[in-house]
């Protein structure tokens, strides 16, 4: 109750009194003592997971209230580290021609955080990563594209030069310098699964984008684990080497999630269903540089997911 009453800025008097009310009001005790002091009861323990959701509501509330005096409707989407980087400021921009009278805020959000996130409506839609699931989440998840992760090399590097046949032994990919963004190898994506699971924990040297890991292998100082479509220009060019190693290409998958039963607010779910659309799909993979958020001419229509 102290605790609570400091974390308020009110009274104990005062947080006794709410409590109180509430044991009134839902006819049970919520609360009982316990080895020196109070746990809750079953029918506390369900007030508890119904308790974050409704201090969600009232923070959307007070969000939308204050927005309703503006021109335009903020939609805060959580976003995964990659996602962020290499896909999201292209799908939002295409997002925000469609929906004008929308602004999109993003939010870094971990997969771990995403589900907690979502609850607490301090995102209204998670794009990226699928959330961790935590056991009273009920998300609406639809995956709207499968990405594939290389290693890749400089042309002169001694790996690029191995014959496409002769399979690559750990030991040197162990001893390289394997460059990653900021995030590092996210632990719940299937490029994380596969460093655990193929035994592989070389040294990974972060920096501040995958952009600058890219630039650090053109220079031929080590490997890196990069999306496919981002390489593949470079690639082409012969300016990166894609190095067959077991087990790659990484295929993962990016998803639009939000609360399921119909509880997200109309932004999120046009968001949700603008992500599952060829031009959406043709945004978020467009090299830098390109426009974003133009359909790409002619206009080819692939199945990525069905």
């Amino acid at each position: 109750m102290r605790a609570a009453a400091a974390a308020l800025g009110i009274s104990e008097p005062a947080v006794s009194s709410a409590v109180a009310a509430l044991r009134h009001d839902l006819h049970d005790p919520l609360v009982v003592r316990s080895g020196g002091g109070i746990a809750l009861t079953a029918g506390g323990r369900r007030l508890a997971a119904h308790a974050d959701e409704i201090v969600g509501l009232a923070d959307l509330a007070r969000r939308d209230v204050a927005a309703a005096g503006t021109a335009a409707d903020v939609l805060r989407v959580g976003v995964t580290a990659v996602f962020e980087e290499q896909a999201a400021p292209g799908l939002v921009d295409a997002f925000t021609k469609r929906m004008p009278g929308t602004t999109v805020e993003l939010v870094p959000t971990s997969p771990e955080r995403m589900a907690e996130a979502l609850l607490h409506r301090s995102v209204d839609i998670a794009l990226g990563l699928p959330p961790v699931r935590v056991g009273r989440a009920v998300l609406d998840v639809v995956p709207f594209l499968r990405y594939q992760r290389i290693v890749v090399a400089a042309p002169g590097h001694q790996l690029a030069k191995l014959p496409a046949q002769v399979p690559v032994n750990r030991g040197a990919l162990v001893r390289e310098h394997w460059f990653t963004g900021p995030a590092g190898v996210e632990e719940e994506s299937e490029e994380g699964r596969w460093l655990i699971a193929s035994g592989l924990l070389p040294e990974l040297v972060s920096l501040a984008s995958e952009d600058e890991a890219r630039e650090r292998v053109r220079a031929g100082e080590g490997l890196a684990l990069l999306l496919g479509h981002v390489v593949r220009d470079d690639v082409k060019r012969g300016t990166l080497v894609h190095v067959p190693v077991n087990g790659t290409p990484v295929h993962g998958l990016w998803c639009a999630s939000m609360l399921g039963y119909g509880r997200s607010v109309p932004g999120a779910v046009a968001l949700q269903r603008f992500t599952t659309t060829p031009d959406a799909t043709a945004a978020a993979v467009a090299p830098s540089g390109a426009p974003r958020g133009a359909r790409a001419l002619p206009p080819v229509h692939v199945t990525l997911w069905s």
